[in-house]
């Protein structure tokens, strides 16, 4: 019904990270195709969910009142407890049930699968899906093989009752070992010491996972759907890498101005990015009524999760 996003004033150019990183704008370009990124300073994630959420609201002609659920997908909230969800209700005036859903990259597409769920009890529901990320937080930034691919930001969608879902499909391969986030122990006396572990990622590993993955989800979906490659009018894909988005599009038979990207200006924004992309699509003109969309993400865990929709927004 309405989509929007957020995003924090201060960019981060590949320039600036060469000024501390042992790196350059033309080595993270060529391995990433990132040329910038946003990354929050003064804002904190509940405040660019927030005015995600009131533009999604805006665009959909609804109140904030009216909604059944809020569902948050991120693993960077600013508060261990309360969910970044629960901030955000109060933030809108809502009073609906909030929580967050953490599948790391792939948090957006299980949030919307959750939110099917929802609709199978209340078929008039209205839901407020939001991916947000500060991944700011997470990253080691004396790692460049880290630290040049995120990126911060929001965005919301508000999905009402009808049949524009087509397919969803969702998987996880335990495995934290390729991509993962250590807490800290706190001050337990009974706790081993051990100092937080930021980010941290096997690039290679990753990609080998994540291209025939993206392929086989891609392909699962449109099956299920009961359509063909050739019905896809858009394919909006998790904005990790450059180079992953292009190595699927040639295994897949779709062609390649089909998949849609933000990531040169926007960087990883994890379970934030097709949100994002979305709106940012919508805003331009390029995704119009009924356009027939393909959406795979994939993420730490192992999560993986693609589906098939109609685009309902006018």
């Amino acid at each position: 019904m309405g989509v929007g996003s957020a995003l924090p004033e201060h960019v981060v150019t590949n320039d600036m990270l060469s000024g501390f990183l042992d790196t350059s704008d033309e080595w993270i370009t060529t391995r990433t195709g990132i040329k910038e990124r946003r990354v929050v300073t003064t804002e904190t994630l509940a405040e660019l969910s927030a005015t995600a959420a009131k533009r999604a609201l805006a665009m959909a002609g609804i109140e904030a009142a009216q909604l059944s659920y809020i569902l948050c997908a991120t693993t960077s909230a600013d508060y261990a407890i309360p969910s970044l969800a629960c901030q955000v209700q109060q933030m809108l005036g809502a009073s609906c049930p909030a929580m967050d859903v953490n599948a790391a990259c792939t948090g957006f597409l299980y949030a919307l699968d959750m939110a099917d769920a929802l609709f199978a009890r209340d078929p008039n529901a209205r839901v407020l899906v939001i991916g947000a990320e500060a991944m700011s937080r997470l990253v080691e930034w004396n790692d460049r093989s880290t630290a040049v691919l995120f990126g911060d930001g929001a965005g919301a969608l508000v999905l009402g009752p009808g049949s524009d879902l087509k397919s969803m499909l969702v998987t996880a391969a335990g495995d934290p070992d390729p991509l993962y986030a250590r807490h800290a122990n706190g001050n337990s006396p009974y706790a081993v010491k051990r100092e937080r572990a930021p980010l941290r990622m096997d690039g290679h590993a990753v990609y080998r996972f994540a291209v025939p993955t993206i392929v086989r989800d891609v392909s699962a979906a449109i099956a299920r759907a009961g359509m063909t490659e050739d019905d896809i009018d858009a394919v909006l894909l998790h904005q990790a890498n450059l180079r992953i988005v292009d190595a699927a599009a040639q295994r897949l038979n779709i062609p390649r101005d089909k998949f849609k990207t933000n990531i040169q200006s926007r960087g990883n924004t994890s379970a934030a990015s097709i949100p994002i992309l979305m709106d940012e699509l919508q805003r331009e003109g390029h995704l119009p009524q009924g356009s027939v969309l393909a959406l795979a993400a994939f993420g730490g865990g192992l999560t993986t999760g693609a589906c098939v929709l109609a685009w309902g927004v006018s």
